[in-house]
């Protein structure tokens, strides 16, 4: 236990297995059908998507670029940068919604469909969660308790968000270790995603990664683990992939725990004020992790088992059994198509040098930011962290998206100028 902080009784309604249980009973049977096949009419109808290829460059001298070195030397320790396998290019699209979307592929031959008929099959499931009645009548029929424990535990509190974010999750699952489809006997999309789940993949990420660890080096095209193939035809991580998980996610628990304890202790502030100043507004914990007793691993809330009805029942394994089928599903109903690169135009206008970085907050962040438009060679002329408005010197369209693709590489929000 760390000197002068004990999470074990962290605050009120703090409860993992509590709010699982909560999550359990709203989803029970099952968030969707039984054969794992979602509803055909939340699928859509036959489409077209284009999208534009752009490659990553790595760092001279390394296989992993600026973004991706950086995150690892920060907050990926003890990963080795020789388990770190890097994406080869990023794909920007936009969806069937009309949501732009920045996602990556390769250096396997699946290709940019897998990231594009992934967000399409999480777009349908969200989609039939927003129309099960049921599941809305459930959770607003919650007393006061159940949404306390869900407030205190939960990052997102409100149960179908919840549901909308774990088929999130499901969906990075499959895109990055797309990454690694050479590594398995697995040579289509819809043979790819089957195998990930017929190998209990999905559920090892739920199990061994961490929340962050995830939704980060997805932004940034990376994935920290390699593949082994087994003789009947799945696979598996290697023992040092899960021993490296652990550590990752250890040493995460670790300095969330750290951080508790210097504010409860130094800083004088309450459990509840801790998290609120260093979860909520700095965003440098995970709430889940720095509230988790001493000692205890964390569990996935959708992964936990818990009899209801005289069934055992956990929501992870239905959520994933309709993402894969809706996945494959839509590869028949998608189409997609490659659009020419960013257009040479040159930039004359001021105004469409000018972008915000809404969370821009210090001089680390202006340091970052400048150093990153400086290397791509369009200088800074001005940067305010206070509006969060930034001037570079971009001289053409395609110089200018390039520089607003490392900055979100590097965790940064982007808002560009509008059209002109």
């Amino acid at each position: 236990m760390v000197d002068g902080y004990s999470p074990a009784s962290p605050v009120e309604g703090y409860d993992r297995v509590a709010a699982s249980a909560i999550l359990a009973g709203l989803a029970f049977p099952g968030l969707f059908p039984a054969d794992g096949a979602v509803c055909v009419e939340f699928l859509g109808g036959p489409r077209r998507l284009g999208y534009r290829l752009t490659p990553l460059v790595p760092e001279p001298g390394s296989h992993l670029t600026a973004a991706q070195r950086r995150y690892l030397d920060s907050f990926m320790r003890p990963c080795p940068a020789s388990l770190v396998t890097t994406a080869t290019h990023r794909v920007t699209w936009d969806d069937s919604d009309g949501i732009p979307n920045i996602a990556h592929a390769g250096p396997s031959l699946l290709g940019p469909v897998v990231p594009i008929v992934a967000r399409e099959a999480t777009l349908a499931l969200w989609r039939a969660l927003a129309a099960d009645e049921g599941l809305a009548a459930r959770a607003a029929r919650l007393d006061d308790h159940a949404r306390q424990v869900l407030a205190a535990t939960t990052t997102d509190t409100e149960p179908i968000e919840i549901f909308r974010i774990g088929v999130e999750a499901t969906a990075r699952t499959l895109v990055q270790h797309a990454y690694l489809a050479h590594q398995t006997p697995y040579r289509t999309p819809a043979g790819f995603a089957r195998g990930l789940r017929d190998s209990g993949i999905f559920g090892v990420v739920a199990s061994t990664w961490y929340w962050e660890l995830q939704a980060s080096t997805f932004r940034r095209g990376m994935i920290p683990v390699s593949f082994v193939a087994d003789p009947g035809g799945t696979v598996r991580y290697p023992a040092h992939v899960v021993a490296t998980l652990r550590a990752m996610k250890d040493a995460t628990i670790t300095q969330a725990h750290a951080v508790m304890a210097r504010a409860t202790s130094e800083e004088g502030l309450s459990t509840a004020q801790a998290v609120q100043k260093y979860h909520h507004e700095l965003d440098l914990i995970a709430k889940q992790y720095a509230l988790l007793p001493e000692g205890e691993q964390p569990r996935c809330l959708g992964q936990m088992t818990h009899t209801i009805r005289g069934q055992r029942f956990s929501v992870q394994p239905g959520v994933v059994s309709a993402y894969v089928e809706t996945f494959a599903a839509l590869l028949d109903r998608v189409e997609i198509t490659e659009l020419p690169g960013a257009a040479e135009e040159e930039i004359t206008d001021a105004e469409q040098r000018t972008f915000h970085v809404p969370d821009m907050n210090c001089k680390h962040c202006r340091a970052t930011i400048t150093g990153l438009l400086d290397s791509l060679g369009s200088p800074v002329g001005e940067i305010d962290p206070v509006s969060k408005r930034i001037v570079a010197g971009f001289a053409t369209v395609a110089a200018r998206e390039r520089a607003f693709d490392a900055i979100r590489d590097a965790g940064y929000t982007v808002v560009p100028p509008a059209a002109s």
